[in-house]
């Protein structure tokens, strides 16, 4: 992985003091969702690729929200990271990687993070020439245990763990010195999403926010 994408993840996970994890199945949700998150302070947002519209929402993102920094979710394949980066992405997450997309990774015009969920996973995306990882699925995978467990033998590794996280334990990953942001989706109801509840998802941003203060 290029020093420049290395410290491309690390700038952009030390300016996300929570990751929003996006499904977004409706684009003209796209602009006034993500503006919403960005004025509450959660300006790094990650669109996963699980829905029809979702390239294209993070392109409209993009174009139309100052302030936001969009990357992509559910990277699975190498030509889905270079569609990303077509799309106006910033960055591209993995919930896990393989070899072909840790090699798409070192020549991507966008720094990827890759997901891990254990020991060997963490030493192979060292190998690989990756410092910062998402941790997934964080709760499944052992949760805060498992991160503090991570800190000894690999001391240089960074991570996001997303998955099973929400306010009631959000401190104590953040309170974890590897541990540089974390990522989830529980500031955006289904619900809210659902109708629109502009004020209820930035009520939740901001208690993020907060949390992490």
């Amino acid at each position: 992985m290029s020093p420049d994408h290395q410290q491309g993840l690390q700038t952009l996970l030390d300016s996300a003091p929570v990751l929003p994890v996006l499904a977004i199945d409706r684009l003209d949700d796209a602009v006034p969702l993500a503006r919403c998150l960005v004025d509450a302070g959660l300006p790094v947002l990650e669109v996963t690729l699980r829905t029809p519209v979702a390239l294209e929402a993070i392109a409209v993102i993009a174009a139309a929200v100052p302030g936001a920094v969009v990357g992509a979710g559910t990277v699975l394949e190498p030509n889905q990271l270079a569609a990303t980066a077509t799309a106006g992405a910033r960055f591209a997450v993995s919930p896990g990687a393989g070899e072909a997309l840790y090699r798409a990774g070192r020549t991507a015009t966008i720094p990827l993070l890759p997901g891990v969920a254990t020991a060997t996973e963490v030493m192979a995306g060292l190998a690989a020439g990756w410092r910062h990882f998402k941790f997934f699925p964080a709760a499944a995978a052992g949760g805060v245990a498992a991160l503090k467990a991570f800190a000894g033998p690999f001391p240089r590794a960074r991570f996001c763990p997303t998955g099973g996280i929400d306010p009631s334990n959000l401190a104590d990953y953040l309170a974890l010195p590897n541990v540089l942001t974390v990522g989830g989706s529980w500031m955006v109801p289904a619900e809210a999403l659902a109708t629109g509840d502009w004020a209820r998802v930035a009520r939740l941003a901001a208690e993020a926010v907060a949390a992490t203060r």
